[in-house]
């Protein structure tokens, strides 16, 4: 793959993003995070339908989804007594595509 060039330009503005960079790259650097991620690219799913793809006790599946919650890389949505997760923002979609086309190539 070709390296792209950095200048001083894209170097200053990397500086202005690096916080909130780090902050995506840690929220995603647990493999039971990444898993719920890479999981929830497909799109929206319910609590119950993730806990039957990523193979987590259902207290710890709901820790990690507060985890990514909280670092606003997923939103909610309420429907009766379901909750539905689905990632929030592009930035995160983005990784997780660029991580699947490394690690799992079709």
């Amino acid at each position: 793959m070709k390296q792209p060039k950095i200048n001083l330009q894209s170097l200053n503005e990397m500086q202005l993003h690096a916080q909130d960079a780090a902050a995506l790259l840690k929220a995603l650097a647990n493999e039971n995070r990444l898993m719920i991620m890479c999981t929830l690219i497909a799109g929206e799913l319910s609590v119950g339908e993730l806990n039957e793809k990523v193979p987590l006790s259902q207290s710890a599946l709901s820790q990690h989804l507060a985890g990514l919650r909280d670092a606003g890389l997923v939103s909610t949505r309420k429907e009766a007594q379901t909750v539905y997760y689905s990632i929030c923002g592009n930035e995160a979609s983005k990784i997780i595509a660029v991580l699947q086309s490394i690690y799992c190539p079709r």
